[in-house]
């Protein structure tokens, strides 16, 4: 009796990948359950320090997802799928400890003679594909490091000025930019020259944050021989990668930019009585306006060192690092008309462009619902 296959494909998807001669295998999972017992102790440790990269916890969670990742691989390998559509990387608290868990779908019929992972949902690879980037290998890059210098001695000095703490500022930029080097490198060790559709988390993480970035690594005959040693980064939707790409244009870098501002001890406490009245917030209001321009004129100075002719896709958000104590983050990816780049098809299928909806439902009496969707 012929056993049927099990997928975490949608029908959207499983469509997009037929238009690419690929159809679903199965599913593949890897895992990694790791102690978090040392953590308390380094937390304590860095609450009064300065800031920046805490090491030993970045290589611990580091190489926690590295042997759920490689597991997850070697099931692929023995399944002889052609490659893992989907991948997913989830973190997950089990009594103390952490799993570390990588799902995706295994497809097969696919050319060539090494197996592929890739991020994201097969509908973003479909239009990666379809714009020339042939998937390599889901990469990924984190940073695991402490505010403690919100808190220091330092820091509340600091805050007694209003605007930005520039000291603040250059630790959390050089703490962005090393999670996407990191992913980068990994990109380059699987011979990519491009890592698309990069995806970036910041979550708090046992008394630190961690940022984490994962992306596809993939190659693009067009671009050029330099991008094998620095691969070009872009965070557009697999959607806007296409239609960038029919317009001939190619992402170069994706750009981040971070400022930390200070409303000031008196700011703070005008704002706080201010809250107490209806209407505008003054200080506020120019405050974050001037820490999203000084962000987007970093943005605009390093899309001009690379000579980008355009950043698109830029988005802000705002983290409040403490009460009168904010981080305004901007990401972008800067793009250059190339010759030779250009898309498969005249046109996306509807089938790439349609958003699959959830079908269970949780009510008021219900449960919260918390899944891993292999392919999704």
């Amino acid at each position: 009796m012929t056993q049927p296959i099990v997928t975490g494909l949608s029908g959207n998807e499983i469509y997009c990948m037929q238009l690419k001669g690929l159809k679903p295998s199965g599913i593949v999972v890897g895992n990694s359950v790791q102690s978090m017992g040392f953590l308390g102790g380094v937390s304590s440790a860095f609450r009064g320090a300065v800031g920046g990269e805490v090491s030993a916890v970045t290589s611990m969670i580091h190489d926690g997802r590295e042997a759920a990742f490689e597991r997850m691989a070697d099931e692929a390998r023995r399944e002889g799928v052609h490659g893992v559509v989907g991948v997913s990387s989830d973190l997950r608290n089990l009594a103390g400890n952490s799993e570390f868990l990588f799902v995706g779908s295994g497809v097969i019929g696919g050319t060539g003679t090494k197996a592929f992972t890739s991020a994201g949902d097969a509908q973003e690879l479909y239009c990666h594909m379809d714009a020339g980037y042939q998937p390599l290998q889901f990469v990924f890059g984190n940073i695991a490091y402490s505010v403690g210098a919100v808190g220091g001695f330092v820091g509340n000095l600091k805050t007694m000025v209003r605007g930005e703490i520039r000291e603040f500022s250059d630790i959390f930029n050089a703490t962005r930019h090393r999670a996407l080097d990191r992913m980068v490198s990994q990109a380059r060790k699987a011979g990519a020259n491009a890592v698309v559709g990069v995806r970036t988390n910041v979550m708090k993480f046992v008394g630190f944050h961690e940022m984490y970035m994962t992306g596809t690594a993939s190659f693009h005959p067009a671009l050029p021989a330099e991008c094998k040693t620095y691969p070009v980064t872009s965070d557009l939707t697999g959607e806007e990668l296409w239609s960038m790409t029919s317009l001939g244009y190619a992402p170069i870098k994706l750009l981040i930019s971070t400022s930390v501002y200070s409303l000031g001890t008196i700011g703070s406490l005008k704002a706080m009585f201010k809250g107490f009245v209806k209407g505008e917030i003054s200080d506020l209001t120019t405050l974050i306006y001037d820490a999203r321009e000084n962000a987007f004129d970093r943005l605009r100075k390093d899309a001009a060192a690379v000579r980008a002719e355009e950043i698109v896709g830029i988005k802000t958000y705002i983290i409040e690092l403490s009460p009168g104590l904010i981080e305004i983050v901007a990401v972008g990816t800067a793009v250059q008309k190339l010759s030779g780049v250009k898309v498969d098809t005249p046109s996306l299928p509807a089938q790439a462009i349609i958003r699959d909806k959830d079908t269970w439902l949780s009510g008021e009496s219900g449960f919260t619902l918390q899944s891993t969707r292999a392919g999704r």
